[in-house]
């Protein structure tokens, strides 16, 4: 195969995914986010799975990694139908977290030229605990950020769905010329 073969470009793909796949981790891990955390690391070993499938020539692996792709695309159709409120969802919700603290979006506090006011604790309040007031200036509001990532997401996978069929069957139509012989 040469160099711009379709296995090198899922290779190539398979690479940006990680590497946005792991960005995203670490945002998430900073927010306490911990359904897309999960989401996050059975993406990043089935990407890994699908990588080494590729590099080995073991299509049932692409199969596999091709499957994912398609649950991971709806995965990110509801994160943006989550943080964008649709259909009854609210980001306001603990939802990410399980239900299991009041984290929410790291990028919520942390966004691009956000200016957090803090309001010092009560008095009868602990001395370390800080709640915060508001949020202002932000360039962009948190949850577009949210939506973006999963974009970026839908994209990469959209496109690695194609590539990996294509993968497949070049696999396949290989190995069915070897029998032949």
């Amino acid at each position: 195969m040469g160099c711009c073969s379709g296995r090198c470009s899922l290779i190539g793909l398979c690479a940006l995914q990680l590497i946005s796949a792991l960005e995203r981790q670490i945002f998430d891990f900073l927010g306490f986010q911990w359904a897309p955390i999960l989401g996050n690391f059975l993406h990043i070993i089935v990407v890994i799975l699908g990588l080494f499938g590729t590099i080995q020539y073991r299509p049932r692996y692409i199969v596999v990694y091709t499957v994912w792709t398609a649950l991971w695309v709806t995965w990110n159709v509801f994160i943006i139908c989550f943080y964008l409120e649709v259909g009854g969802l609210s980001k306001d919700t603990d939802l990410m977290t399980f239900n299991i603290s009041v984290h929410r979006s790291w990028w919520r506090e942390h966004g691009p030229g956000c200016v957090r006011r803090v309001l010092p604790p009560s008095a009868h309040g602990m001395m370390d605990d800080y709640t915060y007031i508001s949020v202002t200036g932000c360039i962009v509001d948190f949850q577009y950020l949210e939506v973006i990532h999963s974009a970026i997401q839908i994209l990469l996978s959209l496109v690695g769905f194609v590539y990996a069929c294509y993968v497949i069957s070049i696999f396949m139509e290989e190995e069915d010329t070897c029998r032949n012989k």
